[in-house]
């Protein structure tokens, strides 16, 4: 099939074009980092997804996975406007078979940064918005909501034993999920699926159920 995937370059989105390259899939990626890896089925666009009139044409599109992400003050920009623009031009047309965003626990929780937490919330609705239209040409539409992932983008954290020992304090399988896991999900979700759509699907090792009740002995 015909993927197209932002956010290409690293973290989550690198793994999920490899995964994609290694089933035998076509894949284009669209980042703001050049190619961090080769292969003669990938097409590499360096570019800033913000930047609407560069957007290249691509036509025939049939898998899309919205993988490109921040956390700074670009948030809203970058997580749900960006989004929303590639989605609606490359995703809703009739040769789509399934659209996947990456969004986060943090958009159930709104345990992160505020702008974070309202972009990625955004997601979540407006991946069902999606779903509704993209059943007309018998398409899926999910987000996949990761917790902590093992990327450059939380290496703040994963380096700094006081705080990651508080992090696994809080979750229940000890570990956070390598972006290979997570690349696992992404193909389930669009290639393997066919009928689940409109959801959000959390994954994170159970950080999101944990609640500590605290009582007196």
């Amino acid at each position: 099939m015909k993927v197209l995937i932002t956010g290409s370059s690293q973290g989550i989105g690198a793994a999920i074009a490899r995964k994609f390259l290694e089933e035998g899939h076509t894949v284009i990626g669209i980042d703001r980092q050049p190619a961090s890896f080769s292969d003669g089925r990938y097409t590499h666009h360096q570019m800033d997804i913000r930047e609407y009139d560069r957007l290249p044409e691509i036509p025939g599109v049939e898998v899309l996975i919205n993988s490109a992400g921040t956390q700074n003050e670009a948030d809203i920009d970058i997580n749900l406007k960006a989004l929303i623009h590639i989605t609606e031009k490359y995703g809703l047309q009739p040769a789509i078979r399934s659209i996947l965003h990456i969004g986060s626990a943090s958009g159930h929780t709104g345990s992160e940064f505020p702008a974070y937490c309202a972009s990625k919330g955004g997601v979540v609705a407006y991946t069902k918005n999606v779903a509704m239209r993209v059943a007309a040409f018998g398409a899926t539409c999910n987000s996949l909501d990761p917790g902590g992932v093992l990327t450059p983008l939380n290496e703040c954290v994963m380096t700094d034993k006081t705080l990651w020992a508080q992090i696994m304090d809080e979750t229940p399988l000890k570990r956070w999920a390598t972006p290979e896991e997570i690349a696992q999900w992404a193909y389930f979700l669009t290639v393997v699926n066919g009928f689940c759509t409109g959801q959000s699907i959390v994954v994170d090792g159970g950080e999101s159920i944990l609640r500590r009740f605290i009582w007196k002995e």
